[in-house]
């Protein structure tokens, strides 16, 4: 059995597209696939597939939709016998698959599967793209968890291209590239990495001119759309292509700095690898986390690019990463690292030099942000916090984000929630930890940090991060708030 969501929405059995009915039934399954194999509760999914206003039948009618999905997937179970891929799963259904037979799973693994080897990177992500047949779940879109999903997955297949585009060029294979990166570029104007990709390609033909040119249509774009300039990374590769850089002519090698672990270091202490730029803020933290115990710093990195070759090779548990670097920024840095298989937790230091980044890097998955002038208790409390699954984020640094949110037009609350929850989301929003919060409500800590997991898991968001980004982008914070 093959089911296929990247494109036209199928299950494949013996070659032949099986009939899923309608829909609405066909809705049940693709919900199922998106959960990832994990239980979806009844409740659930009928809040989501009559969203506002479910039928007064709607259990009854899941009931049936699950009843004959079962039959065009099993036709040959045996009455009684229990289901083996649409299986129940108290207090709802679960969809029980190959990884290798579900292609958006199966290209998901692809793109976050890691490695040094170029030509096997190019091989894998051809694989991973080839699996595409048209728009993710497109006959869903009119139902929010499928709009998100196909959100998600096409910023996925985006990055399989430009990670495989930089592998090719890193081969030497520029000129065969340079129509594709146009398309992609043009298709894209607002994606940074995909005007690098096309004017590095081009210098390496020896089109020198070409490259600048590309440069400035991509300012133009970002500032005609955003009212931005081109980002560090552009703004750097413009310089390197009107000096003729030298390391514009080779792929640039890692010259990652790695350490030993400092004498009584134990297996338990938490990796961490900075990556930062200057050599004073890189020397700053060193002597921060030698002097924290059960802290070990593992490497450090001068640039995106080392960044992303020292977690590979140290495989630490927490990225300190400055959010502007050369050659590769933090903010492009953290998201190749994140889309990685089992990523570590990427916290983001910054000056405020680049603070339209700042709700890009959430939305992202970062763990965190510190200032670059915080105490060293902020920073070690930002590491523990992300190992833990929670993030913190410096009260100014929220300061700034909600003020960048000033003036959005129709924010809304998440439906459902109560009051006191609200008055919990702003908190968390505001920078607040847990202590923090528990101190302002009168409350226990631990009250407070089971009501913030159950918000979590209610809202269907991965981490508190998440949360902050959900408080801003609905209005419930404002500036001053």
């Amino acid at each position: 059995m093959i089911f296929r969501a990247l494109g036209p929405f199928q299950a494949v059995s013996a070659e032949q597209v099986l009939d899923l009915g309608g829909q609405r039934q066909q809705a049940v399954l693709a919900r199922l696939l998106v959960a990832g194999g994990r239980a979806i509760p009844v409740s659930t999914l009928i809040d989501e597939l009559w969203p506002g206003e479910p039928p007064a039948q709607a259990l009854s009618t899941i009931q049936g939709y699950v009843s004959r999905l079962r039959r065009a997937l099993e036709p040959d179970r045996a009455p009684r016998e229990e289901a083996g891929i649409l299986v129940s799963a108290p207090p709802g259904y679960a969809l029980r698959a190959d990884p290798g037979r579900v292609d958006a799973w199966h290209f998901e693994n692809l793109v976050k599967q890691d490695g040094d080897d170029l030509e096997e990177t190019c091989r894998r992500l051809d694989t991973a793209l080839a699996l595409w047949r048209g728009p993710a779940l497109a006959e869903f879109a009119d139902l929010p968890w499928a709009q998100a999903e196909s959100l998600r997955l096409d910023e996925l297949r985006l990055i399989a291209v430009e990670r495989r585009a930089d592998a090719a060029v890193r081969l030497g294979r520029a000129g065969a590239l340079i129509p594709d990166l146009e398309a992609h570029a043009s298709g894209y104007p607002l994606r940074e990495e995909a005007w690098r990709l096309l004017a590095v390609a081009l210098y390496r033909a020896g089109r020198q001119a070409d490259a600048l040119g590309a440069l400035r249509r991509a300012r133009q774009v970002l500032r005609e759309e955003l009212g931005l300039d081109l980002g560090p990374t552009l703004q750097r590769l413009e310089q390197d292509i009107l000096a003729q850089a030298a390391h514009l002519d080779v792929s640039p090698a890692a010259t990652v700095t790695f350490r030993a672990a400092p004498p009584g270091t134990g297996s338990q202490a938490l990796r961490v690898v900075v990556a930062d730029d200057q050599a004073l803020v890189r020397t700053g933290l060193r002597v921060v986390l030698d002097s924290e115990p059960g802290l070990e710093l593992v490497a450090e990195a001068e640039n995106g690019e080392q960044a992303i070759a020292a977690v590979r090779l140290a495989r630490p548990d927490v990225v300190l990463m400055d959010i502007q670097m050369p050659r590769l920024d933090g903010l492009a840095a953290a998201r190749r690292i994140l889309a990685a298989e089992d990523p570590p937790k990427v916290i983001m230091m910054t000056t405020f030099g680049t603070d339209d980044n700042l709700y890009s890097a959430l939305r992202a998955g970062v763990s965190g942000f510190v200032l670059k002038t915080s105490p060293p208790e902020q920073l070690i409390a930002a590491i523990r916090a992300a190992v833990a699954g929670d993030a913190l984020i410096d009260p100014a640094v929220t300061t700034h984000l909600i003020a960048a949110f000033a003036g959005r037009h129709d924010p809304a609350a998440p439906a459902g929630l109560s009051d006191p929850e609200i008055d919990l989301v702003r908190l968390v929003a505001r920078g607040f930890t847990n202590r923090q919060i528990a101190v302002t409500l009168a409350a226990p800590e631990q009250a407070v940090a089971d009501e913030v997991s159950g918000l979590l898991k209610r809202l269907e968001l991965l981490d508190r991060a998440q949360l902050v980004v959900l408080a801003y982008e609905s209005g419930l914070v404002s500036p001053g708030s």
